[in-house]
């Protein structure tokens, strides 16, 4: 397990004892749930059934119901838990069925301790747990059927959810055992961990491309959103967010114009102790298009709070001047003496990296329906982090956390903005206030003002390399608003190697790279600033976006200054001295990979074109999926950049759906080249500008380019694939840019103007 993630989420965190605490700038609140009427009946086996894991069960009639405890939001994470259960245990694909996680603690995440999804963890950190519930199950059916048939277990073979007794030809289904009653065994955790699971050439499900298990559903229109939640006598409320994105409060509402509305019931003025939201008001009519009408004709008076003059050019300021004073911020890496090593240094290279505020977007907009059944609170939405967001919910009602209940929803996108409950706030408190079912849905507006974006980031990187061109030093100030800190659980936090305190990990990973550098430091410094006026959040591949952003722009730096091409300089680098051993090597093999595959420094290319190259390790150090890109791009005089071609190479480990890594990663390198190349929001006066596709936009059809995918699967320990390959495009693209035009960009998103700006420099 990843070293930051043991810091983050300790595998012995006591979650499930409801004593895991969500602190806020108001309250702290408690996780907790009990065993309450109204669950999922998804996620309950039926009496009759024969439940060997909690993560699933068999029918009477065969068929395996696998609980997946990962949000689904699109990258079909529960096919591929059910795909894990289903090689160890036998049964037929087609038997193969899937429900989604309440929040009762027993889903809690077999590592992580928590229902979380992100990170691109879930493969690699439930791969062993589904495993072995699979083999478990497989063991309780055989003895069953050996009890039945009246063989000895050891004689019998599992497939095809069949069981079979090869020498008396007798053979039993799984249904059959299971009818039987004679499937008993239970397994001690001591148990389940002596079982012998499959060696990777045993596998016959994992490494195949099987059907998807949800494609039907969502095909179909059967497949259950959160905005399709439909509950009797329900309401819809609209909000009202305040133009400033945080600090604002509600001074008076003026709610008569709201009143000449068909079907308007109440405006609800919003008191989140939880301190997610904050002049917020939502308008709740008996439809959806009248509440968005009451909440157009409600007359709010706001006072903007403190964060009312704030610009995204105040936020970089501030960054930078934090980023000056030596004793801000705490350390994340600090070996040897960078600070001696320039002094003695042949060539002392320095550079400023920047990246703006970045949305996510996902085209189904936020929304959470909320009831109260006598003293329970059920809340309805796709959300991705479960455990977090019940305490939200409970806060937001001011009751115990475990009268709250999670029915968990496909998601209609995530990309991290579902890890935040903000969602469920005017949900509660609006079903609470007119004491009814209310199902609140944001607008495009809505969803792209009040997001927990990707924050504004400036980073200072320094280098320096001795005579014979070799690196030797390198010192990396990143300085942003702290998206985890926000959370307020200090489990989420990394203790700072100077003992200065606890840092948020998840703004400088990928920042302690694997590469030879003998004096190296590493300073996460926190914008309090942008910290309290854009709350942020985990976007798609959380900081190695913009990290690998700076260390991959700065080894292309140091390589043109030295006169080394840049991908013989990465593999020098790469040579797996003392920490980086085995890790390094890996890396060093994608690299290879994608130059080969993509031709990389065997042709000639034409003029104004060029080749970049960029190799990056996510997520964190501890847990990386090794992941290498060769970006081919043509610039023109006038600066435009088009991207021609990417080529990507990752170590997957152990690949359990080849397909659906394909389209991961090639998924994965065009978000990393929209945020590259197009997307960019921009604060002014408090609150963010773009309200709608039309100012913010991110990549377009017309716009994709070319994309090759190398796999390799080695049969390591799985990694994960969702995020990996958004690191490393934006770098591969700016240093492919230099290669073709001399120019040199250090800001995201890249534009025309920068490009011919440098172009002239």
């Amino acid at each position: 397990m990843n070293e930051h993630v043991k810091n983050v989420v300790p595998a012995t965190t006591d979650l499930s004892r409801r004593s895991f605490l969500v602190g806020t700038a108001a309250t702290g609140l408690v996780l907790g749930y009990a065993a309450l009427p109204g669950i999922d009946a998804a996620a309950a086996a039926a009496p009759a059934s024969f439940e060997p894991s909690v993560w699933y069960a068999i029918s009477p009639d065969g068929l395996v119901t696998v609980t997946c405890g990962k949000a689904d939001m699109g990258q079909h994470i529960a096919s591929t838990m059910a795909q894990l259960v289903c090689e160890e245990l036998g049964a037929k694909w087609s038997d193969m069925r899937v429900s989604l996680a309440s929040n009762d603690p027993k889903f809690n995440d077999p590592v992580l301790g928590a229902q979380i999804t992100g990170g691109s963890w879930s493969t690699m950190m439930n791969f062993d747990a589904m495993s072995r519930a699979g083999a478990a199950g497989r063991m309780a059916l055989t003895e069953g059927a050996a009890a039945a048939m009246g063989v000895p277990a050891s004689e019998l073979v599992v497939r095809d959810s069949m069981i079979v007794h090869p020498k008396s030809k007798k053979q039993m289904s799984f249904a059959e055992i299971v009818k039987s009653g004679k499937a008993t065994k239970t397994f001690t955790p001591d148990e389940l961990k002596a079982i012998k699971l499959k060696t990777p050439d045993q596998y016959t499900m994992i490494g195949v491309s099987v059907p998807q298990l949800d494609i039907p559903s969502k095909t179909n229109g059967t497949a259950k959103y959160g905005i399709d939640v439909m509950l009797p006598g329900m309401a819809y409320g609209a909000l009202v967010t305040p133009p400033v994105r945080f600090g604002a409060t509600v001074k008076s509402v003026d709610d008569s114009a709201a009143k000449k509305v068909p079907g308007f019931i109440k405006a609800v003025t919003l008191d989140d102790k939880t301190g997610t939201t904050s002049g917020w008001v939502v308008a709740v009519a008996s439809t959806y298009a009248n509440a968005r009408k009451a909440a157009q004709a409600l007359k709010i008076a706001y006072d903007a709070g403190p964060n009312a003059k704030v610009s995204s050019q105040s936020l970089l300021d501030e960054a930078k001047r934090l980023q000056k004073l030596e004793d801000s911020g705490q350390f994340f890496v600090k070996d040897g003496d960078p600070n001696a090593a320039f002094g003695s240094a042949a060539k002392v290279v320095e550079a400023e990296y920047t990246t703006s505020i970045n949305i996510h977007a996902p085209l189904e907009p936020m929304n959470a329906t909320a009831e109260f059944r006598g003293d329970i609170l059920h809340v309805y939405s796709g959300n991705q982090f479960a455990t977090r967001s019940g305490a939200i919910a409970a806060g937001a009602a001011g009751i115990d956390p475990k009268f709250v209940v999670m029915h968990q929803h496909w998601l209609g996108g995530g990309f991290g903005r579902r890890l935040d409950a903000d969602m469920m706030i005017p949900a509660v408190q609006a079903a609470n206030a007119v004491g009814k079912p209310v199902k609140v849905i944001y607008s495009r507006e809505n969803d792209m003002t009040m997001d927990f974006s990707r924050p504004l980031t400036y980073q200072k990187v320094k280098a320096g390399v001795d005579g014979d061109g070799k690196l030797i030093a390198i010192s990396h100030d990143v300085v942003s608003a702290w998206p985890t800190a926000r959370w307020g659980i200090p489990d989420f936090l990394t203790p700072s190697v100077d003992k200065k305190g606890p840092l948020d990990s998840f703004t400088v990973n990928g920042a302690d790279f694997f590469y030879t550098v003998p004096n190296h430091y590493v300073r996460a410094i926190k914008n309090e600033l942008a910290h309290n006026a854009t709350p942020s959040g985990q976007l798609r591949s959380v900081a190695p976006g913009w990290t690998f952003w700076a260390v991959e722009s700065m080894i292309d730096e140091i390589a043109a200054a030295t006169g080394k091409d840049p991908a013989q300089f990465r593999i020098s680098l790469l040579d797996g001295a003392g920490k980086n051993d085995g890790g390094a090597q890996r890396l060093r093999n994608t690299l290879l990979a994608a130059m080969g595959l993509s031709g990389y420094g065997t042709r000639q290319l034409p003029k104004g074109e060029g080749m970049g190259v960029a190799c990056v390790s996510s997520q964190e150090r501890a847990s990386a999926s090794w992941t290498a890109c060769v970006a081919h791009v043509a610039v023109a005089p006038s600066g435009a950049v088009t991207v021609k071609k990417l080529t990507v190479a990752t170590d997957v480990g152990t690949q359990v759906h080849p397909d659906n890594i394909r389209a991961q990663v090639e998924g994965a390198a065009l978000w990393g080249l929209s945020l590259a190349m197009y997307e960019k929001a921009t604060l002014k006066d408090g609150g963010i500008e773009q309200t709608n596709f039309d100012g913010y936009t991110p990549l377009r059809m017309s716009q994709t380019p070319e994309i090759a995918v190398a796999v390799i699967a080695n049969g390591e320990k799985a990694t994960g694939v969702g995020e990996p390959a958004v690191t490393v495009v934006a770098p591969a693209i700016g240093n492919a840019i230099f290669n073709a035009s001399g120019a040199r960009v250090r800001a995201l998103p890249i534009t025309a103007e920068a490009v011919k700006a440098s172009m002239r420099a």
